[in-house]
């Protein structure tokens, strides 16, 4: 088995500009980030197929998994207010007690995971736009991140 993935690095003005906004929202969601324990703050903007944006920032509890990450926090608000609507794109920022990372953040498993679930539900892949002061990497649907994926029909 041979496992290819296609991921584009590229500057921010490279972007188209619905893109660009949706990462400029991501890096102002993480002034809206609780992150008191890690000081690790991040922000999403996604953006739905009728152009709606919903905003996400991680938010933390001394019990780490009671917090809920950026992603879901947009990806949630999304679903339950516009369940008729596809994710077409989401944009992801992070900072430091330095301020923005130098290198794009990724999604960790349990969002990569949800992410899954709404391109499965939808039939949809969704944009994924990781933003960094280096440059952003543009991604074509989460199964590029998560090649071999658990999905309704692995339990069939």
């Amino acid at each position: 088995m041979n496992i290819h993935s296609v991921i584009k690095f590229c500057q921010l003005e490279e972007l188209a500009e619905e893109d660009r906004r949706l990462v400029s929202k991501a890096i102002d969601a993480t002034e809206r980030s609780y992150a008191h324990y890690s000081h690790f703050n991040v922000g999403a903007c996604l953006r739905l197929a009728d152009g709606t944006e919903f905003l996400g920032a991680n938010q933390e509890n001394a019990v780490f998994p009671v917090g809920l990450c950026a992603e879901r926090t947009a990806i949630f608000a999304a679903q339950v207010q516009r369940p008729d609507q596809p994710i077409v794109a989401i944009a992801i920022a992070a900072k430091n007690e330095a301020g923005l990372v130098a290198d794009p953040v990724s999604p960790c498993g349990s969002c990569r995971q949800v992410m899954l679930e709404v391109e499965e539900r939808y039939h949809q892949p969704m944009r994924i736009l990781l933003y960094g002061t280096r440059g952003v990497y543009v991604i074509e649907g989460v199964k590029t991140l998560l090649p071999l994926s658990f999905v309704e029909d692995s339990m069939k």
